[in-house]
């Protein structure tokens, strides 16, 4: 299917946008969901839960890391994440500045 980008008004250029967007995101939170299942299949054929496998074991290791989950992911670039605490980051501001809503960056 080939689309004639050209052809196409400004404001049917947005709605692409938008939509791929979406696309993207849900594409994003589907494969996430199976890249998980896979890793358990895989830790459970070897007799571990995934859990035990990923856990650090108090004491060791340096510093606490965080351990909330990314809650935002910039459209533009999908390694860029945010957890919704602490400041906001620039991509995030300039999206919700740009007319983007914070939901639609929901990951």
């Amino acid at each position: 299917m080939a689309i004639k980008l050209d052809k196409m008004s400004r404001k049917e250029l947005e709605a692409l946008r938008a939509d791929l967007d979406e696309a993207i995101v849900q594409r994003r939170k589907s494969e996430r969901h199976d890249a998980l299942a896979a890793a358990q299949k895989a830790a459970a054929e070897y007799g571990f839960s995934l859990d035990e496998l990923t856990s650090k074991k108090p004491g060791r290791g340096s510093a606490k890391a965080s351990t909330a989950e990314p809650k935002y992911m910039n459209p533009e670039n999908p390694a860029q994440t945010w957890t919704g605490k602490g400041r906001q980051p620039n991509w995030f501001k300039a999206a919700v500045e740009a007319g983007t809503p914070a939901e639609k960056m929901e990951i």
